[in-house]
C-alpha cells in the first residue's frame, strides 16, 4: 500500500490485461469558452431556482472576467436545482433537473445574454424525478428517473430518450427484469459502437444502498446484466455513482460515493465484473462526486482533501496521480465541469463552498491542476465567486446555492 501523501491507495484484484487507450479521439478546439452556466437554487424559499449566466471570456475587450451577465428564473418555488447535462449540446438547450419538485427544465441558450426556458417537465411513462441526461449520437437525450409507482409502493425507475424538447421517444423499466427494488438509476455512460448504456443504481432519498450498476442495451433499451462492485475495504464498493467511458470509447471506469474507483471488464460477455483500482479516504458526512474525462486524465472531488485530484489514467488498471488543486479546509467540493478546449474546470460543493464558485486551470498535456486566481468577484481578497448578497437580474435578491454548472461550447 502506497502511504505518502500524494499516492493513491491502490487495490487491483487478479491480473487483467488492461484495455489499451489506443484510438483516441480528436483532441478538442483550442478556441475558448466565451459563458458559464450555473443552475442555482435560490436561498431565500420565497424567491424562484434560476440560471446565472457569467461572462468568463480573457481578451482584453471582454468585460471583467468573472462578470455576471444575467439570470433567468424558472417556474415553482424549491425545485432544488441538481445536475444539469455534464457539456453544452450543439443545439444550445441544456437540461436541468430539479430533484426536490421532480420537474426539469430545457433552458435555450443560443443567445447566452438572453437565456430564457423553453419547456420543463415531470413524470414521463409513469417514470419520475429525472436525474441526469446524457447526449445520444443522433442528438436525442438519455435520461435515468429514479422511480416509479407500483402496487408495491416505489419501483425502481428506468431510462426515457427523449428529443431535444424534451418529447418522449422511448422508454424502458428497471423494474422489468429480476433485481433488487433498492436500485434507483442515478448516472450513465453511453457506449454507442458497444451497443452499451453502463447504469449506477444509488438512491437520491439514501433509503436504500446497494453495490449495484447495470449494463442496458441501448438499441432497445433492455435491461441485460446487474453486477455488483466489489465490497472494498473501506466499503467502497457502496453507492455507486458516475460511470464514465475513457478515451478510447470503450473503458468504463465507475466512482462511488464511498470513494472507490471502479474498472468494469466484459462489458459484452456473459459474466461482466468489475474491480476496484484505486480508493479515496473518506471524510464524515462528505462524498466523492462527479468526476470528468479529459484525454488520458481523470479528475475526481476528494473532499477528505479539499481538493480536486487528477488522475493519469492511459492505464486504467493503475490509475496515478498527477496533481491536485486543494481549496479551503471546510470546502467539500462536489460538482466540476470541464471547459470543451480542456483549459479550465468549474467547481461547485457544499459547506463553505456552498454559495462559492471556484475555477481551476488544467493543462491538458501534463493533467496539472490550479486554482485560477483571476476568477473572483471585483475587489475581493478570496479566489472564486460568492453568490451572495445580490440582486439578481430577474428580480430575486439574497444568496443562491449552485449545483450543476457548464462552460458554453467554443466557437
Amino acid at each position: 500500500m502506497l502511504t505518502s501523501r500524494r499516492a493513491l491507495t491502490l487495490a487491483v484484484a487478479g491480473v487483467v490485461s488492461a484495455i489499451p487507450l489506443s484510438a483516441q479521439r480528436p483532441a478538442p478546439a483550442r478556441a475558448s469558452s466565451e459563458y458559464l452556466y450555473l443552475w442555482t437554487a435560490s436561498a431565500d424559499s420565497s424567491g424562484p431556482d434560476f440560471l446565472a449566466v457569467y461572462d468568463i471570456r480573457e481578451n482584453p475587450k471582454a468585460a471583467r472576467y468573472g462578470a455576471l451577465v444575467t439570470t433567468v428564473a424558472v417556474p415553482g418555488r424549491g425545485n432544488g436545482p441538481h445536475h444539469t447535462e455534464h457539456d453544452m449540446p450543439a443545439d444550445g438547450r441544456l437540461f436541468a433537473n430539479g430533484f426536490r419538485s421532480g420537474q426539469s427544465f430545457v433552458f435555450d441558450l443560443r443567445n447566452p445574454r438572453a437565456p430564457r426556458v423553453e419547456t420543463h417537465f415531470g413524470d414521463i411513462a409513469g417514470l419520475m424525478h429525472p436525474h441526469s441526461f446524457w447526449r445520444l449520437p443522433n442528438g436525442n437525450l438519455l435520461s435515468t428517473f429514479q422511480m416509479q409507482h407500483d402496487s408495491a409502493g416505489m419501483a425502481p425507475g428506468g431510462l426515457v430518450e427523449l428529443t431535444p424538447r424534451a418529447e418522449r421517444v422511448r422508454s424502458s423499466s428497471a423494474n422489468r427484469a429480476p433485481g433488487s427494488r433498492s436500485d434507483r438509476p442515478y448516472s450513465a455512460a453511453i457506449l454507442s459502437d458497444l451497443d452499451r448504456v453502463v447504469v449506477t443504481t444509488t438512491d437520491m432519498d439514501k433509503a436504500d444502498s446497494t453495490r449495484n450498476v447495470q449494463l442496458w442495451r441501448l438499441s432497445d433499451l433492455s435491461l441485460q446484466r446487474t453486477i455488483e462492485l466489489p465490497l472494498g475495504p473501506h466499503f467502497e464498493g457502496y453507492r455507486s455513482a458516475e460511470p464514465r467511458v475513457l478515451a478510447d470509447g470503450k473503458t468504463v471506469l465507475v466512482s462511488t460515493f464511498n470513494c472507490g474507483l471502479f474498472l468494469l471488464d466484459g462489458l459484452l460477455s456473459t459474466t461482466p465484473s468489475a474491480r476496484m483500482v484505486a480508493s479515496f479516504p473518506r471524510k464524515a458526512g462528505t462524498s466523492c462526486a462527479v468526476p470528468v474525462v479529459a484525454g488520458q486524465y481523470y479528475l475526481i472531488t476528494v473532499p477528505a482533501w479539499s481538493a480536486v485530484v487528477s488522475l493519469d489514467v492511459s492505464d486504467p488498471s493503475h490509475p496515478r496521480e498527477v496533481s491536485r488543486v486543494t481549496l479551503g479546509p471546510d470546502d467539500v467540493p462536489h460538482w466540476i465541469g470541464i471547459e470543451p478546449n480542456h483549459e479550465r474546470v468549474v467547481i461547485t460543493g457544499y459547506q463553505a463552498m456552498k454559495t462559492r464558485v471556484l475555477m481551476a486551470t488544467f493543462n491538458a498535456k501534463t493533467g496539472a491542476l490550479a486554482l485560477d486566481e483571476r476568477f473572483r468577484a471585483a475587489g475581493s481578497a478570496e479566489p472564486g465567486m460568492r453568490m451572495e448578497n445580490i440582486t439578481w437580474p430577474h428580480g430575486g435578491n439574497g444568496a443562491g446555492i449552485p449545483h450543476g454548472a457548464v462552460f458554453s461550447r467554443s466557437r
